[in-house]
């Protein structure tokens, strides 16, 4: 959500500062600020503005000369956005700094620090670093030393970018569980959270690693591992693609954010966990306060994000003994609730302008909640404003009308929100750190999902002359097979419906012949003895099977299988997602429909 870019030149950096912040927009912010070193006095310049980067702009239009630079977008995590809690953050009018993340020991360090005679004007974790940096760096036998010995007094995930007056030609900036990339110019140097800030200038990076430091001047780049050893410089040049929507080699959307998936995971994970642990202010300012009191979840959605909220029920009961209902937005929202003490809404939609859900958010205000909370895609929607609490899904633009990384994303997010609310219900630090290394553990795993392409490619030519599909789950799997079925049914217009495996014989064991194909979520968890027991029930009926399992699924020569990568448990409904987008692209491709843009569909359901 928070936005950086810093230059080091031999020209004005305040344009190529301002730029870098327009086109980190779509991040999401409530704040802006930029400031330069003065090439005259040696002073700091600084200019911050609530709202629109374009207020900044106008504020800036007298003239903001410097060579060296730093200016930041906030999203408010620490304090409500307000003018002197904008970054950039400046202690003792020489150090100078803006950050994306949060330091968990803030509150520690703040205090220290008073103690020490510093004077605070802001409630932010930043003004805490820029005070905590201008400390070691005084004591320290340079600029880069005394960053490393601040550095090493920080708990949390961060990107930061500072600069000094005593260092006028220079920048350090670092990254610890938050992006950073480094842009290489002739006699000028940046750096930002994101390339896209910085494709005006360049089109060389360095993407810096975690726990990376990095020194820059005009002429010079040095990177600098955790144990201050020098890392040989590496660089990548991008092309000259700058349209973020544009497809690439892709025939579809659909395949490019099918494919984006394991870096979207990456994404919505950064800055919001550490190795262990959840950074509960990642969902506001006002997490804390909201968070110790939740007694129960509501959840309240349409589509795909309602199967989310399925899977989440089940991750909120069983993790963390919450209380948890999961609602459709269009039928909460016309009927009686009896909403329970305590209960925190939880909104989710990928635009943030579903009219359904939002009716109900609005409704939401004359019951019994603490407070809203929304998992959102478009950081400027509806949706997002007039919630208490957001926490962005980081997915990207996602132009297909079927959701596939944001789906994908928005369980990585509700997963992060059980963890946090969990603190407070019994969920212990093993527990957490656990379930925490498990979502780290996703972006490689959908990364091997995609290996297996050919092979659901191939699974996909026997769905092309069928009407009917059935899909099949157990447990947290069974919100997967509603969605296969829907994604299947969206974009190849082959009638599909899930059911719970258990649920055969109540029903829909009568539509099984040798012209239905059904789809078992098959994962090898407590319950796949049961789905076997039902799967051969269908087979007894002559149905086709195709299973996607892993290798703990056996003896099922005669049917369709998916071998898929063992997981933990807790994160495989995301793992397993994946298999069913790629089974109905690949369908719709061969049937010859409009993958992206499916009949009757609208990416974004504004209406009733």
């Amino acid at each position: 959500m928070c936005g950086i870019v810093g230059a080091v030149t031999k020209r004005n950096v305040s344009g190529i500062l301002l730029e870098g912040l327009q086109r980190l927009k779509y991040r999401g912010y409530d704040s802006a600020g930029l400031c330069v070193i003065d090439p005259k006095s040696g002073a700091l310049n600084r200019v911050r503005r609530v709202g629109d980067v374009n207020e900044l702009q106008q504020a800036c239009v007298s003239g903001l000369e410097g060579v060296v630079g730093i200016a930041h977008t906030r999203w408010a995590t620490h304090g409500k956005a307000t003018e002197d809690n904008a970054h950039p953050h400046v202690s003792n009018d020489t150090i100078s700094v803006v950050h994306n993340g949060i330091i968990e020991n803030y509150q520690e360090l703040r205090e220290e620090l008073k103690k020490a005679g510093y004077q605070f004007t802001s409630d932010t974790d930043t003004e805490v670093l820029a005070h905590l940096l201008h400390r070691e760096i005084m004591d320290a036998s340079g600029f880069r030393d005394g960053v490393f010995k601040a550095l090493n007094l920080l708990e949390g995930a961060y990107a930061i970018a500072v600069m000094h007056v005593d260092y006028p030609n220079s920048l350090v900036a670092a990254r610890v569980g938050s992006p950073l990339v480094v842009g290489l110019g002739i006699g000028e140097n940046f750096v930002a959270s994101d390339p896209q800030a910085l494709r005006p200038v360049t089109d060389r990076f360095i993407y810096l690693d975690e726990g990376e430091v990095v020194e820059l001047s005009a002429e010079e780049v040095s990177v600098f591992g955790i144990n201050r050893e020098v890392i040989e410089r590496r660089s990548i040049k991008l092309d000259d693609r700058q349209d973020v929507a544009d497809r690439g080699n892709f025939r579809h959307y659909m395949v490019k954010e099918i494919y984006d998936q394991p870096e979207a995971f990456a994404q919505t994970l950064e800055g919001r966990v550490t190795k262990s642990r959840v950074l509960e202010h990642a969902f506001g300012v006002d997490a804390h306060d909201i968070f110790t009191r939740v007694k129960a979840v509501e959840i309240i959605a349409c589509g795909s994000s309602f199967y989310t909220g399925l899977i989440a029920k089940y991750w909120f009961e069983q993790i963390a003994g919450i209380p948890c209902s999961v609602e459709i937005a269009s039928e909460q929202r016309y009927r009686v609730t009896a909403v329970l003490p305590g209960t925190l809404l939880v909104t989710l939609s990928q635009s943030g302008e579903t009219a359904d859900t939002l009716a109900a958010l609005r409704s939401a205000v004359h019951e019994n909640y603490i407070a809203s909370l929304c998992l959102c895609n478009s950081p400027n929607s509806t949706l997002v404003r007039e919630s208490d609490l957001t926490l962005m899904l980081n997915a990207g633009l996602e132009v297909c009308v079927a959701s596939t990384k944001a789906f994908t994303n928005q369980l990585g997010d509700l997963l992060l929100l059980v963890l946090a609310l969990g603190r407070y219900h019994g969920v212990d630090e093993a527990t957490e750190a656990e379930i925490v290394s498990a979502l780290h553990s996703v972006p490689g795993l959908l990364s091997e999902v995609l290996t297996l392409d050919e092979k659901i490619q191939k699974m996909a030519e026997r769905f092309v002359d069928k009407h009917h599909a059935l899909f099949l789950g157990r447990g947290i799997h069974y919100p997967i097979a509603l969605e296969g079925a829907l994604k299947l049914k969206e974009i190849s217009y082959i009638h599909a419906e899930g059911y719970p495996a258990g649920e055969l014989k109540h029903g829909p064991l009568a539509l099984v012949d040798d012209d239905m194909p059904v789809v078992a979520v098959a994962p090898g968890d407590e319950l796949l003895e049961k789905l076997k027991s039902n799967l051969q029930e269908v087979k007894a009926r002559g149905g086709e099977l195709f299973i996607i399992g892993d290798d703990q699924f056996t003896g099922e020569a005669d049917s369709h299988v998916i071998r898929m990568p063992i997981c933990h448990s807790v994160i495989s409904p995301i793992v397993y997602t994946m298999p069913m987008q790629l089974l109905a692209y690949h369908v719709a491709v061969f049937k010859g429909t409009d993958v992206d843009q499916p009949r009757n569909l609208a990416k974004s359901v504004t209406v009733e």
